[in-house]
């Protein structure tokens, strides 16, 4: 019989694969909350009109995962969680202390062509700062975003957070006679330069209607290392980035501008320096959303990261850990059907200390069970058979070092604790 395969874009997680999340959602975790941002969460199906209010064509009409629910309204897979937010913001503007520092983690699904660094259902880290408009907001995003890196192990020389403004960008747009309506296509032709040929990049911006000097000026455009000292916004950001000490991470590009549409200042993504990857995270500020989802206007700035590109380049730089995905400290043995039930009283004995304990549930011969436990990286094994319930004791072997001690039932956890802490 043929086994059914996943749907494409999807991910197994088995236990180790699930151990490397869960460590990533630790991290994210400590950063998110050292900055005092709180964990929160959206629905992972909303109204279609959500995203079409802001988030680009290209998102809704493209990538996202559509359908008519039974009523006929067009729903949408949780594409990304900005628009989400924004709408949770909306709905208690009033009652909400500002500033709202929240940050999430959970699943979502874009309908792209699966690649490496990309699936179609991925877990990301969403952190914004919604309240106020100011460098210094925009500066703690990009801070978080320094300081998880370091977290990670990962310095400046691997990875870069690239920093550009809308406002210069749509300044310099104007100067090249691009008109507001024109603007949109302009920069998702920037920001697909790096995802096209360059003949292709250039056909495309014939297509949508730029003339050969515009191109051009484009182009210088996006050369000028130096535009962002006649950005004010980004003159500020850089200087509120000072005191934070992350400067080192930090670099202007003027080819970054993010490909959403409802940002209106500065932008910024993290690459690694290889220049293997997408972008491992972006965002900007966003001052519009919440009022365009029918709230009153509230100012913001976040960002988001995916789970798939961090594990690569975490994987280039072999910062990864090696984790144990058997969380239990003991493997409780079983020598036959008849000694069972000591086992058995032992492993909840155990437990009731506070203890993480599996039980091997078969009886036979122990070097097998021994195995399993080393193969599985569970470090100690409690010995426990006919001769041992006799006289009310068990033997604990370390299978890190090879060491035994044995000693009273009644004193067991106490004997396992010690094990343990010989290696801590």
């Amino acid at each position: 019989m043929t086994i059914i395969p996943s749907v494409k874009g999807t991910r197994d997680f088995y236990p180790e694969e699930l151990a490397q999340r869960r460590w990533l959602y630790e991290r994210i975790r400590e950063v998110s909350e050292s900055f005092g941002y709180q964990e929160y969460d959206g629905p992972f199906l909303e109204r279609l009109e959500l995203y079409a209010a802001k988030s680009g064509e290209e998102l809704v009409k493209e990538q996202s995962f559509v359908f008519p629910d039974r009523g006929g309204d067009m729903i949408a897979l949780r594409p990304e969680l900005t628009p989400s937010l924004a709408r949770m913001v909306a709905a208690r503007a009033r009652s909400l202390p500002t500033p709202i520092r929240w940050w999430s983690f959970g699943p979502f699904w874009r309908y792209e062509r699966p690649q490496k660094g990309r699936t179609r259902e991925f877990f990301q880290w969403n952190i914004d700062l919604l309240g106020f408009n100011n460098p210094e907001a925009d500066a703690e995003l990009v801070a978080i975003a320094a300081t998880f890196f370091r977290a990670l192990g990962l310095g400046p020389d691997q990875v870069k957070i690239l920093i550009n403004s809308r406002n210069l960008v749509d300044g310099q747009l104007s100067k090249l006679g691009l008109t507001p309506e024109e603007r949109p296509a302009a920069l998702r032709l920037i920001d697909r330069r790096d995802k096209m040929e360059p003949t292709a990049w250039a056909a495309y911006a014939g297509e949508i209607g730029l003339t050969p000097r515009q191109f051009d000026g484009l182009q210088q455009m996006l050369a000028d290392r130096d535009a962002w000292n006649h950005a004010p916004d980004l003159v500020a950001l850089f200087q509120a980035t000072e005191p934070l000490g992350i400067q080192e991470y930090l670099a202007y590009d003027a080819t970054v501008i993010r490909g959403l549409d409802y940002y209106t200042g500065p932008v910024f993504e993290a690459r690694d320096q290889v220049g293997e990857y997408r972008a491992i995270l972006g965002g900007g500020r966003y001052d519009n959303l919440v009022g365009d989802v029918g709230g009153e206007p509230v100012p913001g700035t976040g960002f988001a990261m995916g789970d798939v590109v961090i594990g690569l380049v975490l994987q280039q730089a072999a910062a990864r850990p090696a984790l144990r995905a058997n969380p239990a400290d003991v493997l409780v043995t079983t020598f036959d059907q008849t000694s069972a039930a000591a086992s058995l009283r032992l492993c909840a004995r155990l437990r009731e200390a506070g203890l993480r304990v599996e039980w091997f549930p078969e009886g036979g011969r122990l070097p097998r069970q021994l195995k399993y436990a080393d193969r599985q990286g569970i470090p100690l094994a409690a010995i426990i058979g006919p001769d041992e319930i006799a006289v009310g004791r068990v033997t604990i072997k370390d299978l890190r070092s090879g060491v035994q001690t044995d000693g009273p039932l009644s004193e067991a956890a106490a004997l396992v604790r010690t094990a343990l802490a010989s290696h801590a």
